[in-house]
């Protein structure tokens, strides 16, 4: 089985009924976490324990990506069923980030942090995490293994390096946190999402980080404008077999 499930769709803060950033890929038994903001914790809670958690990576340290793992922290130290800790792939400053709510625990007690950027064999996957430009330092991801490619955007802006994480991906996970003709040098646009798919021959384009109460059918339709592959919009809840 492989497939990616999504925990959380909104950039900044969660709207009513949804949740920040976040997705689970779960691949042959592996099962990984892609950044866990505001709200997600739960929703990975409605598919596995934290102890089944083979891996986590956190794009940067902005807390609508990071901001639940505060909670794995807990969850895993007073939860019970802990083996080992967990290997958590992240820049240098989540770690201080989320440090700081958690002035009692010790993160490093249940994970095992691998700086980002950076390339590791992380269980059947090949990671490879690249500087994207951002507000902070972030790292966009390349995931691979024997038939599959996945790319994430996380909340960056738009770079060439984008293009070389997504190049031939079988699905691009894009943040579109922009609609319209609106451009800024640290996030993406609809139309940059789809504007980068076509140009990196991903299969597929997954949007997500939308800004909250924004018309996602508009994202879709904007990112259309320029990539001529499927398109959806991520929600909630969401399982996309790959």
């Amino acid at each position: 089985m492989r497939e990616l499930t999504v925990l959380g769709t909104c950039g900044a803060w969660p709207e009513a009924g949804r949740a920040a950033s976040g997705f689970l890929l779960e691949a042959d038994g592996f099962r990984l976490v892609l950044d866990l903001g505001y709200a997600t914790l739960p929703r990975l809670l409605g598919r596995c324990g934290a102890s089944e958690l083979d891996a986590v990576v956190i794009t940067h340290e902005h807390p609508d990506h990071c901001a639940d793992l505060s909670a794995l922290c807990r969850a895993l130290l007073f939860g019970g069923a802990r083996q080992g800790r967990v290997p958590l792939y992240c820049p240098p400053g989540v770690l201080g980030r989320v440090q700081a709510m958690e002035p009692s625990e010790e993160l490093r007690e249940v994970f095992d942090p691998r700086p980002l950027p950076g390339t590791y064999e992380v269980g059947p996957f090949r990671l490879d995490g690249r500087l994207l430009p951002h507000h902070v330092p972030h790292a966009g991801v390349r995931l691979t293994a024997p038939g599959l490619t996945l790319a994430y955007s996380g909340d960056a802006g738009p770079d060439r390096v984008l293009g070389e994480l997504a190049a031939g991906a079988d699905l691009l996970v894009a943040g579109a946190t922009l609609q319209g003709p609106a451009t800024d040098p640290y996030l993406l646009s609809a139309v940059q999402a789809g504007q980068w798919a076509a140009r990196a021959g991903a299969e597929r384009l997954l949007l997500t980080h939308f800004w909250p109460d924004a018309e996602r059918e508009r994202s879709v339709a904007e990112a259309g404008s320029a990539y001529d592959g499927q398109i959806v919009a991520a929600s909630e809840g969401m399982v996309l077999p790959l």
